[in-house]
């Protein structure tokens, strides 16, 4: 179809003309404070292309007011977010904000730079470093920490740092415990599917503009590169650890499965200064991200940001995040965390209270209210998550996707179901001009739910992809939250113009980092297991470049299992492999994704093998593919 964003609809003007909460402005003035210099162009280009530009956004003016196609709360938000540059937070302590989706926090060492969060992109975190040099006087990079196991956090490390570098002990590496696990797991189990969901969520493919991209809520965007990952050199096991790094003591506080499964938060007591990682940060985060992730608890959240409080909270004269702006002030401090506790329990108090009433999770998601008391402040506004995603996120957790209701129990998948509303309600056109009535009458989720079932039915019928694209384009015009946005519109841009090409995806820069269980885990879950029948194969695999052990690789009943042997080599099985197989650990993430076959590396001399090689084919021999850009908006 290849059509354009449209205009906002008469009832999406009415919407994103009309008033709402009068937010902090000194947010603007937080936001801008300490401003010593910017990126000389805003373009971080590579020979690769451009990675970053903030240029893309120059349409968001300071002070202009909310185009009618932003909602007037969330364009306040992409102003904040457009504010960039490198910034003094506090003598010795400096932040790079607005070139990438996170912050880079530079810290005066004893004899080098302490970085906090090396960003996603590689490119970016090395311009932002250029800048610190640059403006700050140079010096060499001794430590990094994580604060968390999600890519933007970590991605970009081969910007600031080197593998020999760490690998001589000239930077150390901090992280909390189980960060690896953590990092790589998300990513991978679950990551294909996770990435193309992240197109929705964070709109990389949406043309920035006032009817396309403006914002992530967390931040401007996400950068065009692939993340890469080190591991951390020390781990952080305990809350209220305590170490010197560089000369600088902090104080640890472990916040696992709060905003990511391995996080935490620390205070430099010498300096009063309190990091929250991405636990608080301007605005209500999600309990699950619309990507895809497992629920984020939010009581342990709750309380971890009570502890802090009750730690730290009282004694930070500055709170600075991964994300946003700091806060200055102890008694600035103290008000925005206890708002950012209560915030999260309440909505797990509250949707837990109603669902003990019998209520479903779309029930309470209608129900409950944001309080005047959040509603009046943008770091408890939903840019980022969304009040209505957070309730289910809550019931989910407890109770699970279902609502207790045996009819929706096992539905039938959306192409059959579509296939019989259609007949239902009187064939295509009949459904159509039912669809066409709630537009003109501003009902966007009536209708996006009616015109859906048709183009699942039918998904050659233009002009029910057109409509639907009508209708979820105001419903992301009329959206506070970013995520919201972004996913209605992306929606809206592939029923018009179709996806990209579907190809296949290899996700190099988390491979090469798993441990040997995960990388046979990630195996299992390609296993083609309609080939296979009921024949079996077992196998010992040996990596030479993995301190890993002998590994035995198991095929029964069509799937696949692995385990280490002890350190005799010998199993608790008796039963003896049909083949034992050498390889490095490329060549085995390479048969995992299909790039090479048992056979050609056997030929190439990458892979010896003992025994039986249709063994070793018939495991490594049915894994499949996955491809990105797979359907979302119609079958």
């Amino acid at each position: 179809m290849g059509t354009s964003p449209k205009d906002p609809s008469e009832h999406t003007r009415a919407h994103t003309v009309a008033p709402h909460a009068v937010l902090d402005p000194e947010d603007f003035l937080r936001a801008s404070q300490g401003l010593i210099a910017t990126h000389p162009t805003g373009v971080i280009d590579t020979p690769q292309g451009v990675v970053w530009d903030v240029n893309r956004y120059a349409f968001i003016e300071p002070d202009s007011p909310n185009p009618d196609t932003v909602h007037p709360s969330l364009w306040r938000q992409a102003q904040l977010n457009n504010i960039h540059g490198l910034f003094e937070v506090a003598p010795g302590i400096w932040q790079a904000r607005g070139y990438d989706i996170s912050n880079i926090t530079f810290i005066a060492g004893d004899t080098g730079w302490v970085i906090i969060d090396p960003l996603t992109a590689a490119p970016c975190a090395r311009a932002c470093l250029d800048l610190a040099n640059a403006t700050l006087g140079e010096r060499p990079v001794v430590a990094v920490i994580y604060t968390h196991s999600h890519a933007d956090h970590f991605g970009g490390i081969l910007g600031v740092i080197s593998r020999e570098d760490v690998a001589a002990g000239k930077c150390q590496i901090i992280a909390p415990e189980h960060f690896m696990r953590e990092a790589v797991s998300e990513n991978v189990i679950a990551g294909y599917a996770m990435s193309r969901r992240a197109a929705y969520q964070f709109g990389p493919l949406l043309p920035p503009g006032p009817r396309g991209h403006v914002d992530c809520g967390l931040g401007k965007a996400v950068p065009f590169w692939q993340a890469d990952l080190v591991a951390p050199t020390i781990e952080i096991t305990a809350t209220g650890q305590e170490m010197t790094v560089d000369g600088i003591r902090v104080i640890f506080q472990l916040t696992p499965d709060a905003e990511a499964p391995a996080e935490m938060n620390f205070f430099f007591p010498d300096h009063k200064w309190l990091c929250t990682a991405e636990n608080c940060t301007h605005n209500m985060h999600n309990l699950v991200p619309i990507r895809g992730a497992q629920a984020r608890d939010a009581l342990s959240w709750s309380k971890y940001i009570d502890e802090m409080l009750q730690m730290f909270g009282h004694s930070a004269e500055l709170l600075f995040a991964s994300h946003h702006w700091p806060r200055w002030g102890t008694a600035d401090v103290v008000e925005f965390l206890t708002l950012q506790r209560d915030l999260y329990r309440w909505i797990h108090d509250q949707t837990m209270r109603m669902a003990n009433h019998g209520h479903t999770a779309a029930e309470i998601a209608e129900m409950l209210e944001m309080p005047d008391e959040f509603r009046s402040e943008a770091h408890t506004t939903g840019y980022y998550g969304h009040l209505a995603h957070n309730i289910k996120a809550v019931f989910q957790r407890y109770l699970s996707w279902y609502d207790g209701n045996p009819a929706n129990l096992w539905k039938l998948p959306p192409t059959e179901v579509g296939t019989r509303y259609v007949a239902l309600a009187g064939g295509p056109d009949a459904l159509l001009a039912s669809g066409r009535a709630a537009y003109a009458a501003g009902d966007y989720r009536w209708g996006a739910e009616l015109v859906n079932h048709l183009v699942f039915a039918d998904p050659t019928n233009i002009e029910a992809k057109e409509l639907q694209a009508d209708i979820l384009e105001q419903l992301g015009y009329q959206s506070e939250s970013a995520t919201f946005r972004n996913a209605y519109l992306t929606g809206a841009q592939e029923l018009r113009n179709g996806t990209l090409p579907r190809r296949d995806v290899r996700r190099a820069g988390y491979v090469m980092a798993l441990s040997l269980e995960q990388l046979f885990d990630v195996c299992a879950v390609k296993l083609k297991a309609e080939e296979l029948g009921d024949r079996e194969a077992l196998i010992e695999v040996t990596v030479t470049d993995r301190d890993e052990g002998v590994w035995r690789v198991h095929l029964s009943h069509r799937s696949l299992h692995a385990r280490p042997t002890n350190p005799s080599g010998s199993s608790h099985s008796s039963v003896q492999p049909e083949a034992r197989i050498t390889l490095d650990f490329a060549t085995l993430a390479a048969l995992s994704s299909a790039e090479v076959t048992v056979a050609d590396a056997i030929s190439s001399g990458a892979l010896s093998i003992e025994g039986s090689q249709d063994a070793a084919e018939l495991i490594f021999g049915h894994l499949d593919v996955f491809q990105n850009n797979f359907a979302i908006v119609e079958p």
